[in-house]
């Protein structure tokens, strides 16, 4: 960028707007910016509520950078633990050489999906938004793309095949949303936050579902917060999985995991 320093500025407009790492977010929107008037724009946007993710147009997860815009969902840094989960549960190929099947519903942006592509799986990635699912195509070239309501977006080749099912779905219940902060309250979707009245009511409509579309074996993992695991668990259980959770306490990462019965072996 050429012209007058304008970093100095910038800096003191963040802080002052709150921003409680002015430097280094002022130092991300200068390399962003083509000239002074960009940084100007995009400082002003910053100032003026919008997430820095958002601004940049880009956000970090798991070491790459994902494509984000305004009136998308944010990967936060603590989905990565249910990227990890889902990374490590991912089998071999089956007997015939066939490659193994991993959806990511709710997906958002897919930040999940991203992760996944490099396996060699056949990938799949849904949600309801058309904005978010642009974003995806983006960050998971090569996986499968499909639009709508959970299993509905699904097709039905998949029933009975998916070796793991990872989800990221709303589960802030309803009304603490006036409370979030506004960078999410006010810039993301309702629908990407809003679990209903205790938080896990899509929550409870993945384990019913699940498991006519798993494979034997297969696993549903699904975040959630400390407070709300035994809630979506108990839905895994009651839909005849098997359940646990993983914590991360390092970055706040907390995912239900629900494992369907293996097939029976009939002599």
């Amino acid at each position: 960028m050429t012209g007058r320093d304008t970093a100095p500025d910038a800096v003191a407009r963040l802080r002052a707007a709150g921003c409680v790492w002015a430097e280094d977010e002022a130092a991300l929107l200068e390399e962003a910016a083509g000239s002074p008037a960009d940084l100007e724009g995009l400082v002003s946007r910053r100032v003026a509520g919008e997430p820095l993710e958002l601004v940049l147009g880009w956000v970090e997860f798991l070491g790459r950078r994902l494509d984000v815009g305004p009136g998308v969902f944010v990967p936060r840094r603590r989905t990565e633990l249910l990227a990890r989960e889902a990374l490590a549960r991912v089998p071999g190929r089956g007997p015939g050489g066939e490659p193994a099947v991993v959806v990511e519903m709710c997906c958002g942006v897919a930040p999940v999906a991203a992760s996944l592509v490099p396996t060699g799986a056949e990938v799949h990635a849904a949600d309801l938004s058309a904005d978010a699912l642009a974003h995806a195509r983006s960050n998971a070239p090569g996986a499968e793309l499909h639009r709508g309501d959970l299993y509905d977006a699904l097709p039905r080749r998949l029933r009975g095949r998916i070796d793991v099912i990872a989800a990221n779905a709303p589960y802030v219940p309803t009304d603490r949303i006036a409370a979030m902060p506004p960078e999410a309250r006010v810039h993301e979707p309702h629908v990407s936050l809003d679990g209903g009245a205790d938080g896990v009511d899509v929550h409870r409509r993945l384990a019913a579902g699940a498991v006519g579309w798993l494979a034997p074996g297969g696993v549903l993992l699904v975040e959630t917060s400390a407070s709300q695991a035994s809630l979506t668990t108990s839905a895994m259980e009651r839909a005849g999985l098997v359940a646990e959770v993983v914590v991360d306490d390092e970055i706040g990462g907390c995912v239900a995991v629900g494992v369907s019965r293996p097939a029976a072996v009939t002599a």
